[in-house]
Parts: C-alpha cells; structure tokens; sequence
C-alpha cells in the first residue's frame, strides 16, 4: 500500500497562475487555446471529434433529457460555472456530445513516453483501474454504483467485468445522461440511470456492493468530496467497496509538467487546487472506511480503494 503526504496549499506554481486568470480575458484565452489543442490532437491521433458531434446532434436530446432530468433538483454553486472549456460546465449539450471524444484525447498522452500519443490510452488507463478493482479477491459486487458516471463510459465499463451485477450511473448533469441512456438502447444494456447529487442520492442505506468513481474528484470542492465519501459509507452494505479513480497528485507528470502546459490545464479544470490538497485517506477514514488502498496505475493516475470500516 502507498502512503502519501498531501500539501495544504497550492504551489507556488499554481498561485501565480490562479493570479493570472483572475484577469477574465486571460482566462478565456486560455479556455479558447486549450479547447483548440484538444480538438487538434484528436483528428491527428485518429478520433473524428466533429464528425462524432455532427452523428449525434441529428437525435431529439431534449426529449430524451426530459424522460430522466429531475426538475426539482438544486444544482449547487461550483456546478454553474465553467469547466473543460465549456462556459455553462457539464449543464450543456456541447459538453456532452463531446465527452467521449474528448476522454479518448485527453488520455492518449499518458503513456507516450512509451507508447507515444495513441487513442489506446483511455482504453488502457480504465482496464489498469480494472485490474486493482479484480485484484480484491472478496469483492464479487452484485449491486454497482457509478457516482459521477458522465456519458456512461465507465458506467458500461464496469458492466463489462462484472456482467453478473446490476449496475447504476448517477450523475448531476440531465445533458450527459442523456447521452449515456442514448448509448443504453444502442448497446442494449441494462442500466439505471439516475439524475441526483452525488452528496444526496436518496439511495436507500447499506443498498450497494461497490460503489466506484472515475474522474470526478478533481471537479470538485473538497466540502463536497467529503459530503460524497459520508453518503457512499450509508449506502454500502457491510463489507462493501468505494473505489475511485483520478489523478494522483504526487505525480512527476504534474510536477515537471512545463508551465505552459500546466496553465492550459488550470484554464480547464477551476477546482484543481482542492483536489491537490485534499487528504484523501484521512477524508475516507472519517467517512467510516478502513485505511484504503492506494495503487499508481499510471504515470498520472492512482486508484484508491476502502472497505466498510
């Protein structure tokens, strides 16, 4: 098991960056240059990132949000505003239609010291977060939840290795489910999909095997991690898994990531500090979880797994 230190404020790197986007139109030009690499970087690794949009946008999306969006639900203040290059966040069509392009672009780095820039990379960073979850020899879930589930994409992936479960996504933005309850029909999959804060499920106690999160943690505020953690504790049967998986801050990559690069994906991800500094382990053993185990399963990734204390 790795143990790591968490810093209690951002770098020095950081502050002088988070000083520059203070000034808006910094800022936006950021946002604008960052969005046009990504979109770059896809057409020239092989995924039609326009073209992938252009098949979508021909479905009725607003009927499909309406068959699942829960009308009544308060969206709380970090989720209103800009996050990924999109000015409205994940409450926006163009957000949605382009979150498996963009996963596959982003990802595709990872490992290109090795393997160079290829679309393999979010295939290869998923089934190494898949084989830590395989290796926990008691965990046979029947019941899964996917908190921050997106377009559904590690949603399916879970489905896939463990075929036997039933298995949830629940998400807080009506657009990317959407898509994900699309791509339901078109897989002909079973899954629920649940429109709902990940701090307030209404989920019933002790009602799930493993409940698991891919890339969310650093979207979001460190109070709001820890809401998500306690509510994961009362919906996990005795005995249960949290497994999550997201970047891990003590990377090199990040460290020695030149300033440039690193500015471009501040612009991109506002909340970036707080999962930085956010004690992970002491945040789960409040919560009511054992020691978790923490594994590197990438030159930027680390998961993170904790059983029912």
């Amino acid at each position: 098991m790795i143990t790591q230190t968490y810093q209690t404020q951002p770098s020095l790197v950081s502050r002088l960056i988070n000083g520059i986007f203070a000034i808006k139109p910094i800022y936006n030009v950021a946002k604008h240059q960052a969005r046009r690499m990504m979109i770059t970087r896809a057409e020239k690794i092989g995924v039609p990132w326009r073209d992938n949009v252009n098949q979508l946008r021909s479905h009725d999306w607003e009927t499909e949000k309406a068959s699942l969006e829960s009308n009544d639900l308060v969206y709380p203040n970090y989720y209103l505003g800009s996050i990924h290059a999109y000015e409205k966040g994940d409450l926006d069509w163009k957000a949605a239609l382009e979150a498996e392009s963009a996963a596959y672009t982003v990802h595709s780095t990872i490992w290109k010291d090795t393997d160079g820039i290829s679309v393999n990379g979010d295939p290869k960073l998923r089934q190494a977060y898949h084989n830590v979850l395989k290796s926990q020899s008691s965990l046979h879930p029947q019941t899964i939840l996917d908190l921050g589930c997106s377009v559904g994409m590690s949603t399916f992936a879970l489905q896939k290795i463990y075929p036997q479960a039933k298995v949830t996504g629940l998400d807080l933005s009506p657009y990317h489910l959407s898509v994900a309850q699309y791509q339901t029909r078109k897989r002909q999959a079973k899954i629920n999909w649940i429109h709902a804060n990940a701090t307030s499920t209404h989920l019933r106690d002790q009602s799930f095997d493993l409940v698991s999160s891919f890339l969310m943690f650093h979207e979001i505020p460190q109070i709001t991690a820890k809401e998500i953690l306690k509510e994961a504790r009362r919906i996990l049967r005795r005995g249960g898994y949290f497994a999550m998986m997201d970047m891990n801050p003590k990377s090199e990559a990040y460290s020695k990531m030149p300033p440039y690069i690193f500015t471009l994906l501040k612009s991109t991800e506002p909340l970036l500090d707080q999962y930085f500094t956010l004690d992970l382990t002491s945040a789960l053993l409040e919560a009511g979880f054992t020691s978790p185990q923490i594994t590197i399963i990438s030159p930027r990734h680390r998961a993170i797994i904790a059983q029912v204390a």
